[in-house]
Parts: C-alpha cells; structure tokens; sequence
C-alpha cells in the first residue's frame, strides 16, 4: 500500500512538472499589451497630465536647491514672508501649467510612436524621427522641474535653503550651487 501511494505521488508530481515545463513563463511585460500607450503605466500618465514631478528634479533637490511644492509645505517652518509665499505660489503655478503642457506633448509624441508600432507602420527612418522627437520632449520636461528649482532657490536665503534640506531629511545638509557647504 505504502508502495502504491508512493508511485501515485511520484506519478503525480513528475505529471505537474512535465505540465510546468510546457507552461509559457511569465514575463515582466505581461498584462502592459492592454496599456493605451504600452510603454507608460496608468500611474505614469497620470502623473505627466498632472505635472507630477515623477524625480525629474532630484539632481537640484538633493544638492541643496529646494523645490516650490515642498517650500509651501513647509512654509511656516521656513519663515517665509508674505512676499515669498506669493513668490512661491506664482512659480509654483506657472510651472504646474508649463509641466502639464509638456506632459501632453510627451503623451502625444508616445502615442504617436505605439501607434506606428501597432499599426505596423514603422522603419528606421520613422524611429529615428519619433524617437528624437520622445527625446526632446523628455529633455524639455526634465528642464522645467530642474529650472524650476533654480528660481525657487533663489527666492530664498541660505538659512532657509539649509533648514529646507534639514526638514526633508537631507542629513548631510544644503550643497551651496557654487560648491562647498551654505
């Protein structure tokens, strides 16, 4: 009996491995065929249509250049005047506007490139074009948030530069933009 139940065990487990190995393998990739731009989450999307910053901005961030959004968030705690309060709004809408406006150019020029794919309308000379033209578009993006964190920098002093990087963590305290330590 003991036997018996070894075999169908046996049986039964070599039959699933055999069912297992035969099984397509799951891929990273599986599921994003349903995306309306295949190459860009729901989330990712989103955040270009919103004007999310997405880190396009950590190389000013984490150097001591402080970010508009967080400023307001901290703004008691920064002393801010009235006048930079009002600074910091403005910068802080005028670049919402510019971010969601480049976000929608970055969108159109993806779709414009999946379109090409899915259509089977694409050669090299295409690619070429569409990819250039994600490229800018991405480049443009990145220098809005980048560009953004100078202005915002420059509205503030160094005290509040400092404390800035202290209130979001930033142990090793403000780079100055011109080297060594504010």
């Amino acid at each position: 009996m003991k036997t018996l139940l070894t075999l169908a065990l046996g049986s039964f487990v070599a039959a699933a491995a055999a069912q297992h190995a035969h099984a397509p393998a799951p891929t990273p990739y599986a599921g994003q065929e349903q995306r309306a731009i295949k190459s860009l989450s729901e989330a990712e999307v989103r955040d270009l249509l919103s004007g999310q910053g997405m880190g396009l901005a950590k190389a000013a961030e984490l150097n001591g250049y402080p970010g508009p959004a967080h400023v307001l968030e901290h703004a008691d705690a920064l002393g801010l005047s009235q006048r930079q309060r009002e600074a910091t709004r403005e910068l802080m809408e005028r670049h919402k506007a510019r971010a969601r406006d480049l976000g929608r150019e970055l969108l159109a020029a993806e779709q414009r490139l999946d379109r090409a794919f899915a259509t089977r309308k694409i050669d090299t000379a295409s690619l070429a074009e569409l990819s250039a033209e994600i490229g800018r578009r991405q480049a443009e993006l990145r220098q809005e948030h980048l560009r953004t964190h100078l202005e915002q920098t420059a509205l503030l002093d160094e005290r509040q530069v400092r404390h800035y990087a202290v209130l979001r963590g930033y142990t090793g305290g403000a780079q100055h933009p011109h080297g060594g330590h504010r």
